[in-house]
């Protein structure tokens, strides 16, 4: 499936291919619980995702030992999607920027990221 999304503002805009999307991620770190994201359960390759829109529209931000890079849109603030320096460019999605998903309705996993990150 060509799953189609956006920040808030659509300053950052995104798509990729998957199977369709039943389940999602939920981690229990300090960022992720912050931002109460949903997210995809899998990462997506460089040649399943594209960056539609510019990427200056986009901010990183670092935390603990810089591994993920999470990408913010620099006009609404919201968070998209991120990537690892481990895997760059194979991202990970935020599901609440994804057009025509509701994530509270997949099945989500709970991910004890505080105890294993």
């Amino acid at each position: 499936m060509n799953y189609q999304g956006s920040c808030h503002c659509k300053a950052v805009q995104f798509e990729f291919q998957s199977e369709q999307i039943t389940t999602a991620l939920q981690c229990n770190c300090s960022i992720c619980l912050r931002k109460n994201a949903i997210m995809s359960q899998q990462s997506y390759s460089p040649s399943d995702f594209k960056l539609l829109s510019e990427k200056a529209n986009l901010a990183i931000y670092h935390w603990g030992d810089d591994e993920v890079n999470h990408y913010f849109c620099k006009t609404c603030g919201i968070y998209p999607f991120h990537d690892t320096t481990e895997q760059p460019g194979h991202y990970r999605i935020n599901l609440g920027c994804v057009d025509d998903l509701e994530p509270r309705e997949l099945e989500i996993i709970q991910f004890d990221g505080r105890n294993e990150l």
